[in-house]
């Protein structure tokens, strides 16, 4: 809590290695299936009405017309607009996902963001506690990684706008890219350098 060294810990010569293009790919597609594809319109045999003429074909003078729900007119389809069955999705191989990641742990290491715990566990379940915890850390926002996440500790981070708690699984290169500072289990770093 008091945000004391004991001992360090080194990153492995292979997260030194992974190109950083890895990781902008990963945050881009990370961006792109976030995205909701949501805008719609209608075109001109979607809108309602317009089922009569509007006028007589010749007499008048004017241009013909077959339904005043043509584009031209004022409540008429949209040409060629926007529909939701437009797909953002952008796949990532599951490679280039470790190596993201990879790379984002290793510039926050290059920048000691990166602080190695033995346990993230707030027994009280408060949210005045958490913040003492991230608030001994000293940075603008942190990522907390926690092998198993119990409920008092959910119910102590889950008001601090400031701080994110994920387990192992939810890690990602966008969130570790994203976060000023990685505030991680032992077990879970472990893991982590092991698995590289």
């Amino acid at each position: 809590m008091s945000n004391t060294v004991v001992k360090t810990a080194d990153l492995p010569q292979s997260f030194l290695e992974v190109h950083p293009h890895n990781l902008y790919l990963y945050c881009k597609a990370y961006a792109a299936n976030l995205r909701a594809s949501s805008a719609h319109t209608k075109n001109r045999s979607a809108v309602s009405g317009g089922g009569k003429k509007p006028f007589a074909q010749k007499g008048g003078g004017r241009a013909r017309q077959g339904s005043i729900r043509a584009p031209q007119f004022r409540g008429g389809g949209v040409v060629f607009g926007p529909t939701n069955a437009k797909n953002y999705t952008q796949k990532v191989n599951k490679k280039q996902k470790r190596l993201a990641l990879m790379h984002a742990v290793a510039e926050k290491v290059a920048n000691e963001r990166v602080f190695i715990v033995d346990s993230i566990e707030i027994e009280s379940g408060k949210t005045k506690d958490a913040v003492a915890l991230f608030n001994s850390f000293n940075q603008r926002d942190v990522l907390f990684v926690k092998e198993l996440i119990d409920d008092k500790t959910f119910l102590a981070f889950r008001n601090v706008s400031s701080s994110y708690l994920v387990e192992p699984n939810e890690l990602n290169g966008y969130l570790a890219a994203a976060y000023s500072a990685i505030v991680i289990e032992k077990s879970v770093w472990e893991n982590l350098v092991k698995e590289s």
